[in-house]
């Protein structure tokens, strides 16, 4: 009969379990409802799948992540392990033959979102599979008081009802004690459940902020310093290729990653990040979640990330080979601020997303009660310039609907058309001279969008270039695509349309089922652990680690003795012992007589000249040493 650990070096090829991961292994093969909360590159995903492989059925795996989720599918069908994936952008059809696998095809594992479940064709077929455990991964999304609530894992609880009897196993790298009760409690564990919970603290990892003017150059020093693999955290998809060229420029191998790149060119930057072809990659939080690369030496933040739990996750992808790395924080004395900012523009008011939903309803012509589940493409420049909202404001109050479960928005949001003018205004005149019929177009754009597309790639939107042309959007493409052959312009189209789908049928604005208490709560939370984060920021006298674990509810009395404020600790002190030492000297050299300071040097040569020049000075402020009229010195 297979054991755990028949099964882990069969198709692992791992000789042993790392810690935790047996004790889970075998609760999960007990029966018990379990949560497990392991640190990032724990091996999360490996305390589910070994029992789901000694069990017949299929394995039911809950995630938000659809990048995780077709990396996990892939991973498992290089094992010849037969998984699938059901997430968005299948059509009905797909999805029919999927679930019909998982009932009839010997399918191993299932993933599916959590907005899935609640389907009616989900719920038929679910009762129909032999369905072996229930796994929720990201287990803290079902919990208000955690920092990536979604309310459709409240709806997880459900499929205890469709399938009695069969046991849990929720996983989360990140919660605090709140959390972990509210996942219990949510997901209606059994009085027997377990726990387990590796530390939070990674020895081998050194974390540090570094308050600096110029980050790029602080950014840089740290990169020449520290060799090896190295992730770069920025905010937007802008700053990736702007840092980017910036570490290009200095002879650093480096590409640059975010959510709106074609597929295609995400998975080959990942590739050559993954080999070492490439060191440095500079990416939006977008990258990283499932990425299994052990040896990333340095983990860098240009800016504040919005939570703890995220920020422990992001800077946990460095050292996972246990050898020794570093998570730095480069921050200003502004960064405070724009974090406030950025969380106020994060939570819109409730009235604010009323006039949203009218506002698209209105866009799309729906009458009220209309539309459930029906898609529209998305532009958002051209709605915005409808109404004359700021996209930004937009986008927030539309992933406050999306959270609410009334509209989705499609991952292609990110993706708009971008161009910039390859040559500058002096070029531009010559251009237009030898070719006088693209006068009024380029003339068009430069007054719609400026003199910034001479310096950046700016967002831009056909349609609106076609309505001040007076023109067909295709004739605008199509003259765009012949400027780039000309080198004029670099234009990229949009790579995929976006999309509007109302998951329920439209409804008058004003009776739209928000629920501003809980709304308020959410915004009250998020306020709550920004300041969390500025708090860590400005603490430069407790260990970093010991600030991260007290945040997750980890009392630990170790210092970690690797971060910066534990390294100045020790520097402060080692400077303290060797005054002593030198002070000690000074006294026996003076005793009752009177030196010149060239001479106390050359009786004290075999210290350093500085470390003896201050540690006279620190004798002369506490009064223990003065000069005399002729400027020797002597005891006092």
């Amino acid at each position: 009969m297979s054991t755990p650990l028949f099964i882990l070096k069969k198709v692992w090829g791992y000789d042993q379990f790392r810690p935790l991961q047996q004790d889970i292994v075998n609760a999960v093969l007990d029966g018990k409802d379990v949560l497990a909360l392991l640190p990032t590159g724990g091996g999360k995903s490996i305390c589910f799948q070994v029992p789901a492989l000694m069990k017949e059925g299929v394995c039911l795996v809950i995630t938000p992540l659809i990048a995780l989720m077709k990396d996990q599918v892939e991973q498992l069908k290089k094992r010849e392990i037969n998984a699938v994936a059901i997430f968005s952008g299948m059509n009905s059809r797909e999805i029919d033959i999927t679930l019909d696998n998982c009932i009839y095809g010997g399918v191993k594992f299932l993933y599916v979102s959590p907005e899935r479940i609640k389907t009616d064709i989900f719920k038929a077929r679910v009762e129909k599979m032999n369905v072996n455990y229930i796994v929720v991964d990201e287990a803290h999304c079902i919990s208000q008081w955690g920092y990536d609530f979604r309310p459709s894992y409240l709806q997880i609880a459900e499929l205890r009802k469709i399938l009695p009897n069969k046991n849990i196993i929720a996983l989360t790298a990140t919660a605090t004690g709140q959390v972990k009760n509210d996942i219990k409690e949510k997901l209606e564990f059994l009085s027997d459940e377990l726990t387990f919970q590796a530390s939070f603290a990674r020895s081998n990892l050194s974390y540090s902020v570094r308050n600096v003017e110029d980050k790029y150059n602080k950014l840089l020093e740290v990169l020449q310093k520290i060799r090896g693999s190295a992730i770069v955290y920025v905010r937007t998809r802008k700053a990736t290729k702007e840092v980017a060229q910036i570490l290009f420029k200095n002879r650093i191998s480096v590409s640059f990653y975010h959510g709106g790149l074609p597929m295609e060119t995400r998975n080959s930057r990942q590739s050559d990040w993954i080999r070492n072809k490439t060191r440095v990659m500079v990416a939006t939080n977008a990258f990283g979640m499932g990425i299994d690369k052990p040896d990333v030496s340095v983990v860098a933040h240009l800016d504040l990330p919005d939570t703890l739990e995220a920020y422990y996750q992001e800077a946990g992808r460095a050292g996972r080979n246990g050898q020794k790395a570093y998570a730095v924080m480069l921050v200003n004395n502004n960064d405070g601020e724009e974090l406030k900012e950025r969380i106020e523009n994060q939570h819109p008011s409730l009235a604010f997303i009323k006039k949203i939903y009218q506002s698209l309803a209105n866009y799309y012509k729906l009458a009220v009660g209309s539309s459930q589940d029906e898609s529209f493409d998305f532009d958002i420049t051209h709605f915005c310039d409808t109404y004359n909202y700021d996209s930004l404001l937009v986008y927030n109050a539309i992933k406050k609907l999306e959270n609410e479960e009334l509209l989705l928005l499609n991952e292609a949001f990110f993706s708009p058309s971008r161009m910039m003018f390859n040559i500058d205004n002096k070029g531009i005149y010559e251009f237009l001279i030898a070719h006088a019929q693209y006068d009024h177009f380029i003339k068009s754009i430069l007054r719609i969008y400026g003199g910034e597309m001479f310096n950046h790639f700016t967002t831009i939107s056909e349609s609106k270039i076609a309505k001040h042309f007076n023109n067909s959007v295709d004739d605008v493409k199509n003259t765009l695509a012949k400027l780039t052959e000309l080198n004029v312009v670099t234009y990229e189209a949009q790579k995929e349309k976006p999309q509007i789908v109302f998951v329920h049928a439209r409804y008058e604005a004003s009776e739209l089922p928000l629920n501003g208490q809980h709304l308020s709560t959410r915004r009250s939370l998020a306020i709550q652990k920004a300041k969390s984060v500025t708090d860590y920021v400005n603490n430069n006298v407790q260990c970093r680690t010991q600030q991260l674990l007290y945040y997750f509810d980890e009392i630990n009395e170790q210092l970690c003795g690797v971060c910066d404020n534990c390294v100045e600790r020790k520097r402060k002190y080692h400077q303290d012992e060797h005054f002593q030492e030198i002070r000690s000297e000074i006294i026996k050299v003076l005793g009752s007589e009177t030196l010149s300071l060239d001479n106390v040097l050359k009786a004290l040569k075999t210290y350093k000249k500085e470390h003896v020049v201050d540690s006279i000075r620190k004798m002369l402020d506490i009064e223990e040493l003065q000069y005399d009229d002729f400027g020797s010195l002597k005891l006092v």
